[in-house]
């Protein structure tokens, strides 16, 4: 059976989606951007405040279904610059201890709301 995962900390699905979806003991979440949930505003053009914001926002939907961050199986992460992988890579390690997630990082072309990064999780409840 799957539960729908919603929460005020994190920002409103903007589509046809949920936030994020449990089946079986599993978390997936829908793609997060760098959207401040009390403002509902995105966040300026610097890359380590969206990646972080980002990161608050898996957070907070993992607490709301009952498990942490330090779950995650797989993480996917979408980046419009992979010049930043070194700094995607430093602010990971302040959410994860080893042993890490399995991780994707792709560079694409254009992100919802020109955010410059968005990931969704596979996280264990």
């Amino acid at each position: 059976m799957r539960k729908i995962i919603q929460t005020e900390n994190a920002p409103g699905a903007i589509g046809t989606y949920s936030q994020a979806v449990v089946h079986n003991g599993v978390l997936y979440t829908s793609g997060q951007i760098p959207i401040n949930p009390k403002t509902g505003k995105m966040l300026e053009d610097d890359f380590s405040k969206q990646t972080h914001q980002v990161f608050n926002n898996l957070h907070a939907i993992a607490i709301a279904a009952g498990t942490s961050l330090q779950n995650t199986l797989k993480l996917n992460i979408f980046v419009q610059d992979l010049s930043y992988f070194s700094t995607l890579n430093t602010i990971m390690s302040e959410y994860f201890e080893q042993p890490f997630p399995a991780r994707a990082a792709i560079q694409v072309a254009g992100l919802p709301k020109n955010a410059m990064v968005e990931m969704d999780a596979i996280i264990a409840v």
